[in-house]
């Protein structure tokens, strides 16, 4: 087994997508700290592939009782974190990016006593228990003379999630609804930043691991200094490894195994977006194909012994799901052991 291999299949098993799966969403949620959650349907199967026999059905009703919360955690985009966690996570991580956002704002036209209008009219609107589209919400702002065009509306709605102010709630037929976070998860953890930059770390390492304070310093979006000190903290628990030339670290290493096993894991996968450096898993020549033109838009990726070795897509024709992969390397090896998980694939969007 090559060094990348080995990488690849620690991901694979820390990640929980082969080995013991979990059984709830929210448990899903508390092992990996944060899942990226920008595109809904690809996040949904991103959660059910690392549990046993999942079906949307199971996580859209976690998401409605407000087990898992999907809201701008991370980078500026959008995750799924467990719903306790969601007030810690966002003062830790969301409220550096908020800072920065100055610039953005300027250029949209939108000064800080916009969003503190805007937040009035959510908080009297939403209070006790109500939620709103966002469609609904921008007409709301609209009428009050704050327009939304031009992404006025979005920024808003960004920067309402980053203080904290409101979440995304259940989703209301294809449209996405909008709730006050206080009201949606009134009894969150309370964690010291020292605390929470503790927790963090250790999620993150736990689930993600082998990786480098790099990758965690830009999961996260928190500086290195913090980063460091958040691994400083965990300095017990992390185990420390040097591959060529370059330092991981991780808890617990796993035996290196070698299966033919093949994972089809979703677009915007933590099993490639977890990390700055996503070499070990993706070779150089195939990166274009998963990222066309690089543009920021990943497809969903077939993984064999921790390696990207192609794509595939799902489209709906006459009722029937159809999963149509693209190989990088010609295998009818690998397309023969990918059926059962088609078959897989098919439950989890049928249920």
């Amino acid at each position: 087994m090559t060094i990348n291999q080995h990488i690849g299949v620690q991901h694979l098993i820390n990640q929980q997508i082969v080995g013991k799966n979990h059984h709830t969403a929210e448990s899903v949620l508390r092992g990996m700290g944060a899942m990226q959650a920008q595109e809904y349907k690809q996040a949904l199967w991103a959660i059910g592939t690392r549990m046993q026999s999942a079906t949307i059905t199971h996580i859209e009703t976690a998401i409605a009782e407000a087990k898992i919360v999907r809201t701008w955690t991370q980078r500026g985009t959008i995750h799924f974190v467990p719903a306790e966690d969601t007030h810690w996570m966002l003062k830790l991580c969301a409220s550096r990016i908020v800072t920065g956002h100055g610039r953005r704002m300027n250029q949209l036209g939108l000064t800080h006593e916009n969003i503190t209008y805007c937040e009035k009219l959510i908080l009297n609107t939403l209070v006790s228990g109500k939620s709103l589209t966002r469609a609904e919400i921008f007409k709301l702002f609209d009428d009050a003379g704050i327009a939304t065009t031009g992404q006025r509306g979005y920024h808003i709605l960004w920067h309402l999630a980053h203080l904290g102010i409101i979440c995304m709630g259940a989703m209301q037929g294809k449209e996405q609804t909008f709730v006050l976070l206080d009201e949606w998860v009134p009894n969150p953890r309370n964690l010291s930043r020292d605390e929470a930059l503790t927790e963090l770390v250790w999620r993150y390492f736990s689930s993600r691991g082998p990786a480098t304070d790099y990758d965690f310093a830009w999961w996260s979006g928190l500086t290195l200094t913090d980063t460091r000190i958040g691994m400083h903290n965990n300095d017990s628990r992390l185990v420390k490894m040097v591959m060529d030339d370059k330092t991981y670290w991780m808890a617990n290493p796993s035996p290196p195994t070698h299966s033919q096993k093949v994972y089809l894991l979703p677009a915007y996968d933590e099993f490639l977006l977890g990390y700055q450096d996503r070499k070990a898993v993706l070779a150089g020549e195939y990166a274009q194909q998963v990222v066309p033109g690089n543009n920021g838009v990943f497809q969903p990726i077939v993984v064999i012994d921790g390696q990207v070795v192609g794509t595939w897509k799902h489209t709906i024709k006459q009722k029937t799901h159809l999963i149509t992969p693209h190989l990088f390397i010609s295998s009818d090896e690998i397309e023969a052991i990918i059926h059962p998980k088609k078959r897989r694939f098919r439950d989890f969007v049928d249920g």
